[in-house]
């Protein structure tokens, strides 16, 4: 409702929720004109098509998406991008998407094929976040990687093997952030078209960090980075 990118059709609460949240919600269907009907709980999860729906559910229409030209046609002055190259996990994207907004990250680009998609069930998982930040969907992720380059756009890969650290890197500038996939991290046809590559550092035994925490550890870097001398303690 605060987003303000879909158009509401109706709203489901669950019979007997009587939180702060189910309240606040009603009152905004009522502002809105928008359909309000109480259900049982399980004809909720029905409709939700998810076992778990915190008692609240809405039928909307499909999340908007912007196109990569339309994004960087904003006239941010250092946009800072994130781009994920095969995250498949529904529950990663959802994650990426959440601290990507809490860093102030300006969209979040993702690839149409063998790739997680922006469903309601990660719009669950981000907090409501995806509908607050820009989503770009496209075809191929290295000809974006390219684009991007053109409007002079510093590409970051993050890459467990690489030999430059993140935190030794300068990310105030105009930055697009790429992650790579769950399995494999990033494509050698992406490393290629990345005009650095970092590691992130580690001391235990374990091989990499999940995709979520990984670009969560990047994320705040550019954040605080970009912040520096702004934070009191």
């Amino acid at each position: 409702f605060k987003a303000g990118k879909r158009k509401f059709f109706e709203v489901f609460i669950g019979q007997g929720k009587k939180t702060h949240r189910a309240m606040e919600v009603a009152d905004l269907c009522k502002e809105k004109k928008v359909p309000l009907k109480f259900v049982p709980s399980n004809q909720l999860k029905s409709l939700a098509g998810m076992p778990e729906t915190h008692g609240i559910g809405a039928r909307v229409t499909p999340l908007p998406l912007v196109s990569l030209k339309t994004l960087m046609d904003n006239k941010i002055k250092a946009p800072f991008l994130v781009i994920l190259d095969h995250v498949v996990d529904p529950h990663n994207l959802g994650a990426i998407i959440r601290t990507a907004l809490c860093v102030g990250a300006n969209g979040i680009v993702i690839s149409k094929d063998r790739s997680a998609s922006p469903t309601p069930s990660v719009s669950k998982i981000s907090a409501g976040a995806l509908e607050h930040l820009p989503v770009v969907r496209v075809i191929n992720t290295a000809n974006a990687v390219k684009l991007l380059k053109t409007m002079n756009i510093w590409v970051t890969g993050l890459d467990s093997f690489a030999a430059d650290v993140l935190y030794t890197k300068d990310m105030t500038g105009p930055l697009a952030l790429v992650i790579g996939g769950e399995e494999k991290g990033l494509r050698p046809l992406i490393k290629e078209n990345c005009d650095f590559l970092v590691s992130i550092p580690q001391a235990g035994p374990v091989e990499s960090l999940n995709a979520s925490v990984a670009a969560a550890v990047a994320m705040y870097e550019v954040f605080r980075q970009r912040k520096r001398g702004s934070f009191t303690f």
